[in-house]
This record gives structure tokens, C-alpha cells and sequence, in this order.
């Protein structure tokens, strides 16, 4: 279907396709368990020699349809639903890495990465470099080892609004034979597909834009099936040598270009377990339909408070790709020219006190540990999502201390900004 509709189109068709007197709209499978005739069957789904549903923590219809769905708006060959976007994350390094291995990371990712990255994965024996990713080629290659098996950024930074030169980082990752895992959170593949730039792996928290509604935690892995495993079978033994669990099966000799997203479901969520509910999965699709629709509302408002914001005498910066005086514009109008997200990041005349001040005087705008819904929030990562990082981090992780992530829903524009505006007014 991916290469017979346009985006708008897959949104509201792709993933569910109801034969005869099956019903129109995706229903919720809620079942743990799926009944077979012969223990033969069974047996066979078991050994991986047939594809079928047999137990939810594996797969699920409900889950399945989604999961194509979302492939299928990246241009993926497959993709796999987890309970978070953390899960994805975290599915998504730990498919190809082990301990004693290492990746590359930009700095600028959301904080609860950051801290995955870092100091979790850590644990596990898996050790993270990260880098500027503003930086050369050249001064980023030198944080690549022997043992690094991939290297990670997002399309817009969580919470700075940086925009990843997603081609450069590509070069840099296939220079040293490993795959490039993009986060795609924030832009979704209405306004950019990262495959189409040379990324090999898409991630996505689908409790942002996706679900759109702030209802449901979710996350997302997609594999563009275009990297080459076996051309590198020595970095990537998981893939190339036998699994013993699955009597010696090879994943990119029995799976092909599904090989990676076939390890993750079959071996990742088989063993950890980080499934989407099936009653979440059919309302992230229900959120999927609008994608298309809510996305450009997004960004057009966004534009306009970033411009407002910009003019503004008591602001002090602001950082929003779609302003011409902004670094990213360039990259932005590469990538994104249809629109980046809803999102700026900007700073007030002050400190954090300031910051804080500005959000207590809020009041249609609500001040809330997400972002990327309906409504228009805030929050101050400092004091909020970032806040166990010390200021040198912070500034490390690209987060001022200053920093007010200002998430611009779909509301009336106008009533966004008079609300920001007696906020404003009201700081000292």
C-alpha cells in the first residue's frame, strides 16, 4: 500500500484492510492468547517457521495493523509497537549491542534518553560517547571504536529544537559500517522521513503527535530494512550467527530485509516484554487518522508565537527552525520544509526564576510533563524533566537553564498568545 497512496492517504488506510464481512474499523483484539487445532501449529509459530498470533506479548492484530501503519508513513519494511517511547529507544540500541559494546550519541537528546544512554545502559555494560552533533564529520568520527555499532540522534532535539543533519550523520555512521537510529519524534513522517536521508532505523514516542491527544504511552520501532547486516557480519553476531533460542536460526538468512525488526519482536520483546496494549495501539490509530491534519496546524501557530515571541522585548531568545534568523533554518528548509513541530524552546529577560514566574502566570496553558498534543502546555526542563543534570549539563545536553519548552497545540492562535502575553507582563 506504501507505494500506492500519499501520507494523507496511509494516515486514514494503511495497516488495517478488512476482508468480507470483517469489521471497517480496526477493532481491539483483547485477548492474551490465540486458539490453534494441532499442537503441530502451535509448535511451528513456536520454531518461527510460520508467522501467526499465538500470545499478545509477541504479537497482536490490533498491534500488527498499527505497527504497518506507521511503517508504512516511514517507508519501513516493518516496525514493532512498545509500551514507550523509552522502550523503542532502548529496544532499538540493545537489538544490535551487548555488553562490551558501544554507540555514539548526539547530546542533545531528550533527557530521559540522555539518562538511559548514559547511565542505564551503562550498567548493562554498553557504553555511549556522545557527541556535538553540530560538529565535522571528521571531529565526530573520532568518537567511533572498534567496538561501536551504531550511531543515534534525533530529526528535533526534546527539548532544545536543534534539526540533526541527518545526511551528515549517515555518512559518518556507513563510513564506519554501522547503522544510524534516528528518533523521529517531534517531526513524525508527515513533515520528514528519515529513511529517505540515509537513516536506517526509525524510533518514535507515540504518545507525542501520533497519538495527538495525550491519552496513551507508547513508542514505535521501525526498520527501513536497507542496511546491509551481513556486509558487516562480524560487528553484528545477533543478526548473523545462530540463535540457540530459536534451534540455531540465523535472522538475516531466514528473514532477509525484516531480519533486525524480526529479532526485536521474536528474541527483545519475547524476553522483556515491553508490549503497546492492544486498547492503546487502536487509540494511537485513532490519533493517526488526524496526523496529517492536526501536523500543519502545529506548525503554522508555531511560526506565528515564534515570531511574536521573537519581537518581543522581554524575551531574550528563541529557538524554532521555521525563523530565518534561526541556525537550523537552512537544515530546517532541507528536511522540513513543510514544517518542523509544534514546539520552541525560547528564554525570557532573567534567570530561572523568571521562567518559573512566566509559567505560574498562565492560565488556558498548563504546565505538564509532555508535549506534543492538542493543547497547548509548558514546562521548564531545568526545573522539571532535566532537572537531576547540574547547569554544565545542561548546557552540555543543550538545555539552557533558562529554557522554557513551549509546546503550541491546536487551539485558536490568537488565544495561545494572549494568554503568553499576560504571562509576560506579569514578570517583574
Amino acid at each position: 500500500m506504501e507505494n500506492k497512496f500519499s501520507r494523507e492517504t496511509l494516515c486514514v488506510q494503511a495497516g488495517w484492510q478488512p476482508k468480507k464481512g470483517e469489521p471497517r474499523v480496526l477493532p481491539i483484539y483483547q485477548s492474551t492468547t490465540f486458539k490453534y487445532e494441532t499442537s503441530e501449529q502451535m509448535a511451528r509459530l513456536f520454531d518461527l517457521e510460520e508467522s501467526g498470533y499465538f500470545y499478545t506479548r509477541l504479537q497482536n492484530p490490533t498491534n500488527d495493523a498499527v505497527a504497518s501503519k506507521i511503517a508504512a508513513l516511514e517507508g519501513g519494511v516493518g516496525a514493532m509497537l512498545t509500551s514507550s517511547g523509552q522502550a523503542a529507544n532502548f529496544y532499538a540500541v540493545f537489538n544490535i549491542c551487548e555488553a562490551g559494546d558501544h554507540f555514539v550519541c548526539s547530546s542533545t537528546i531528550y533527557g530521559g534518553t540522555f539518562n538511559l544512554f548514559a547511565v542505564t545502559m551503562k550498567k548493562l555494560g554498553i557504553e555511549c560517547t556522545f557527541v556535538d552533533a553540530d560538529a565535522s564529520e571528521e571531529e565526530i568520527s573520532k568518537a567511533f571504536r572498534p567496538n561501536t555499532k551504531c550511531l543515534f540522534g534525533e530529526t528535533i532535539s526534546n527539548p532544545g529544537i536543534n534539526v540533526l543533519d541527518i545526511e551528515k550523520f549517515a555518512r559518518i555512521a556507513h563510513s564506519h559500517g554501522v547503522p544510524l537510529i534516528v528518533d523521529n519524534t517531534f517531526a513524525t513522517p508527515i513533515n520528514c522521513r528519515p529513511f529517505e536521508w540515509g537513516a536506517d532505523i526509525v524510533t518514535h514516542s507515540t504518545t507525542k503527535y501520533m497519538d495527538g491527544h495525550a491519552t496513551c504511552v507508547g513508542g514505535a520501532v521501525v526498520d527501513s530494512g536497507n542496511f546491509d547486516w551481513e556486509a558487516h557480519a562480524d560487528k553484528f553476531p545477533g543478526l548473523t550467527r545462530p540463535d540457540e533460542s530459536y534451534h540455531g536460526l540465523i535472522y538475516t538468512k531466514a528473514f532477509g530485509k525484516m531480519a533486525y525488526i524480526t529479532k526485536a519482536t521474536v528474541q527483545l520483546m519475547r524476553d522483556l516484554g515491553s508490549i503497546q496494549s492492544p486498547e492503546n495501539a487502536f487509540l494511537l490509530n485513532l490519533g493517526l487518522e488526524t496526523l496529517h491534519l492536526r501536523m500543519p496546524r502545529h506548525c503554522e501557530n508555531a511560526q506565528k508565537i515564534a515570531e511574536w515571541l521573537e519581537a518581543h522585548p522581554k524575551v531574550k531568545w528563541v529557538n524554532y527552525c521555521g525563523l530565518k534568523s534561526n541556525k537550523y533554518y537552512d537544515l530546517a528548509q532541507k528536511y522540513l520544509p513543510n514544517g518542523s513541530c509544534g514546539v520552541i524552546a525560547f528564554g525570557l529577560n532573567g534567570s530561572r526564576e523568571e521562567a518559573i514566574e512566566f509559567m505560574d502566570n498562565l492560565k488556558m496553558i498548563c504546565i505538564v510533563t509532555h508535549v506534543a498534543d492538542a493543547r497547548t502546555c509548558v514546562l521548564h526542563p531545568a526545573s522539571h524533566t532535566h532537572r537531576q543534570l547540574s547547569d554544565e549539563q545542561l548546557i552540555e545536553a543543550g538545555v539552557a537553564p533558562d529554557l522554557i519548552r513551549l509546546s503550541v497545540g491546536i487551539e485558536n492562535v490568537d488565544d495561545i498568545i494572549a494568554d503568553i502575553s499576560q504571562a509576560i507582563e506579569k514578570v517583574k
